[in-house]
């Protein structure tokens, strides 16, 4: 018989309607089994990082349609994490090997049917791979230079620029040699922007009561390209201030995401008079260029041309009220549960 040990998970309670509360979800244990069954070809992890990411909040939501399935009540959250291979049916991975991928909210899981890279670099920190070196990295990398092919001296505009994701648009932007303006919800995260990650110029938001006027403002000749992680409003005003056969890179609507119905968008013939290209796109149709992406990062982690900052969460137990505080911004950076050490 193998051993059974006890694995504590986050459950979620039921579809949330709204802004999601920590008691949407709650913590309770079970027990697993530390051993894959045979011919099972799955993995067993044992969760070392989570990632609290923007797109789980319509996750929690029954929705039909969405381009990723809804979690199910009663089961625990899944997300993209960073986990130890305690044991092993697959032939692409063994015993103690470092993955990235989709796992669970608990500290344990069978993985089925893995999705999982397996970690290379491991003199890099691990919980990189939630963020900075992960998804949120591909984003960014994937939508900046694919989407939006970015030329030198271009314009660029990124909201949520404080984010996992923004913070690293606009410093791929300066590295091309664009000007690079980010937009943030406090003062400490626009000092954030423009001293640590090297925007030309960031402001908040929360104290511009005239969206299309602040960004005449800091882009007097138009923006070349927009990256888009906010919708409603600044999808609006972004729209009036776009140049002529400027590029939008539509990544996230995180301010759309606890609405019961979404704010509508009315400046859309912009994107005619001004023969806007406008793109939505999922980070996995792009997974093929992680190798790519990898050679450009890594070298340029390690000179310090590309800097990161984290926010990290004690705990499985403090997982529900980091989810639930990236739609407040409480958050600083990317937002990661540390749930075990190797």
């Amino acid at each position: 018989m193998a051993e059974m040990v006890s694995n504590k998970q986050v459950i979620l309670k039921d579809y949330v309607s709204g802004f999601p509360k920590e008691t949407d979800m709650y913590v309770t244990t079970s027990s697993i089994e530390l051993k894959v069954p045979k011919g099972s070809n799955g993995v067993l992890l044992k969760n070392l990082y989570l990632s609290c990411d923007p797109y789980m909040r319509p996750r929690m939501t029954k929705g039909e349609g969405s381009y990723i399935e809804s979690f199910k009540p009663g089961l625990p959250i899944v997300g993209n994490g960073v986990a130890k291979v305690l044991d092993s049916e697959n032939p692409e991975f063994k015993k103690g090997d470092l993955v990235w991928g989709m796992t669970g909210w608990e500290e344990y899981s069978l993985a089925t049917a893995p999705r999982l890279f397996k970690i290379q670099h491991t003199d890099m920190p691990l919980s990189y791979y939630t963020g900075i070196l992960g998804m949120p990295g591909m984003t960014a990398y994937a939508g900046f230079f694919e989407v939006c092919s970015p030329k030198q001296g271009e314009y660029v505009f990124v909201s949520a620029a404080s984010g996992a994701v923004g913070q690293l648009v606009g410093q791929f932007a300066k590295l091309v040699g664009c000007y690079v303006v980010g937009s943030a919800g406090s003062k400490d995260k626009v000092d954030l922007l423009k001293n640590k990650f090297g925007f030309d110029e960031a402001f908040n938001y929360k104290e511009e009561p005239d969206l299309d006027a602040a960004l005449k403002r800091y882009f007097p000749e138009g923006i070349g390209i927009y990256f888009e992680n906010v919708g409603g409003k600044m999808l609006d005003a972004v729209l009036l201030n776009m140049r002529i056969q400027g590029r939008i890179a539509l990544c996230g609507m995180i301010s759309q995401y606890n609405n019961d119905k979404p704010e509508g968008v009315h400046n859309l013939t912009c994107l005619i008079s001004k023969r806007i290209r406008m793109e939505g796109f999922l980070v996995p149709d792009y997974f093929h260029l992680y190798p790519k992406f990898l050679e450009m990062m890594i070298p340029r982690i390690k000179e310090g041309k590309i800097v990161y900052v984290e926010d990290k969460a004690e705990g499985l137990e403090s997982a529900p009220a980091a989810l639930v505080g990236l739609f407040s911004g409480r958050n600083v950076g990317k937002q990661v549960v540390e749930v075990a050490t190797e």
